[in-house]
């Protein structure tokens, strides 16, 4: 029919096949995130950036060709990417300075208020000194009369220090005069100066915060507590830092219970962030109460977690995305991935095709120091699954007996362990592979110590 898209004649049944199911995810996934109109949007760059690295996982025979028109593709997007964050970085700074003039204002009125607070205090101190002096008198006659003699000490003297733990407190005190204001009448921009420029950025810590909250409670939502977070975000990015973890972990909450996630999106894409393992965790759990969203959550998750050094982490990420070769392709980049890790990795994502990748994998190149140690380190933890999930994926490809033979490290006493253990757990097949791969190879392994413990489990 006219107008529908129609596939090749030449292409095979289960190509056309692929064809339509990645049309219909693609469908499917844009109508959810509510981007199916056309025109530029992030999901949709995700969303096809993903149905692409399916299809090169799918067309093996033109990957490179593929894979070097996805990088030019993702290169381009970088480009625009690029050119929107510095608009969106000018158009900050445009705001930064127009608030300038409005902070300015309310400073000179605060000066004129302090002067007047100063006089205040300058006419109290002079009554004072003048009561100390008199008590001073008092003193000097009672010594003079009982001939005792005592230091002098001048009671106007300030005590060293304390004039200065009092000038940071009363300084602090008017930060949050005006800090407070400031947020209550509306004018979020003065608010995020003033919070930036305070002492020691007393009002960015967490008790501040925790105080913030109380100011922003409008009708049971967060839009003003929201509205100040992204302009405190935006003023740090302006003035060349970024914002503490503190002030990123409750922007972050503020702006999901908003379903804000957008805004999020934008703040990480942007690493207008300070990113810990914590980020990715909040949006990673965002992602796990709103399904439809799961997709950009991972993979926003994913770039916190990795500027944060959460290896594992990432590793799940891009398993959790479907896309278990990249996740091993970088868990082999990765210098130090523990065995913890791997059993991390295993146990949040029980994929089959995972254990796959990874048996590929480790009969080329074991993780640890040979195979016969990992899959030790498997049955030996509370992971035995894994290890005969392990086992039973190298026995299908016929590689369990060359990597018995070819393991120089493990000793027999190791794979009799490895035997036995499959036995107990009904894994028989797999136990008497084992067994005979040992008890055939005389010239190769030494059966004389298999021969005196006569383990009658393996036996049997």
């Amino acid at each position: 029919m006219e107008g529908q898209q129609r596939n090749p004649p030449f292409l095979l049944e289960k190509d056309r096949r692929f064809l339509e199911s990645i049309r219909g995810n693609i469908l499917t996934e844009t109508e959810k995130v509510g981007c199916a109109e056309p025109g530029p949007s992030e999901e949709r760059y995700i969303i096809y950036s993903n149905a692409f690295d399916k299809i090169i996982e799918y067309v093996s025979a033109y990957k490179n060709i593929l894979t070097s028109i996805k990088q030019e593709y993702e290169a381009f997007i970088t480009r625009i990417k690029n050119g929107q964050r510095n608009v969106f970085f000018l158009r900050g700074r445009l705001k930064a300075l127009e608030s300038e003039s409005t902070a300015l204002l309310y400073y000179r009125k605060r000066a004129m208020e302090l002067e007047d607070k100063i006089k205040a205090i300058e006419k109290n101190s002079a009554k004072i000194e003048n009561e100390i002096l008199k008590i001073q008198n008092i003193g000097k006659v009672s010594s003079e009369t009982f001939g005792t003699q005592e230091k002098t000490v001048h009671p106007a003297k300030p005590i060293p220090a304390l004039d200065v733990p009092s000038k940071m407190a009363e300084d602090s005190l008017e930060y949050f005069e005006s800090f407070s204001e400031l947020f209550s009448s509306g004018q979020y921009d003065a608010a995020a100066t003033c919070a930036i420029n305070s002492p020691g950025e007393i009002l960015c810590n967490e008790e501040a915060l925790k105080n913030l909250k109380s100011l922003s409670c409008l009708e049971g939502r967060n839009l003003p507590l929201l509205k100040y977070f992204d302009t405190l975000i935006n003023a740090s990015t302006a003035a060349g830092r970024l914002p503490n973890l503190p002030v990123t972990l409750e922007a972050i909450k503020c702006a999901l219970s908003e379903k804000q996630l957008n805004l999020v999106n934008h703040w990480v894409t942007q690493q207008r962030l300070t990113f810990s393992e914590a980020v990715g965790d909040l949006i990673y759990d965002y992602g796990k109460e709103e399904p439809n969203n799961m997709l950009e959550c991972l993979a926003l998750a994913q770039a916190a977690y990795g500027h944060s050094g959460a290896y594992k982490k990432v590793a799940l990420c891009l398993c959790k995305q479907g896309r278990i070769a990249g996740a091993v392709d970088y868990i082999q980049q990765v210098e130090h991935f523990s065995l913890d890790d791997y059993f991390f990795l295993l146990e949040n994502c029980p994929s089959t095709a995972l254990i796959r990748c990874l048996s590929q994998q480790w009969i080329r190149k074991p993780p640890f120091s040979s195979m016969g140690a990992t899959i030790l380190s498997f049955i030996s933890a509370e992971h035995k699954k894994h290890g005969f999930q392990l086992l039973e994926e190298m026995n299908n490809k016929n590689a369990l007996e060359k990597i018995i033979l070819s393991d120089t490290v493990s000793t027999l006493e190791d794979w009799n362990k490895i035997a036995v253990t499959c036995a107990e757990n009904r894994h028989e097949k797999l136990s008497q592979k084992i067994v005979s791969v040992l008890t055939s190879q005389g010239g190769v392994f030494d059966n004389s110590r298999l021969e005196d413990e006569k383990d009658t489990r393996i036996m049997e």
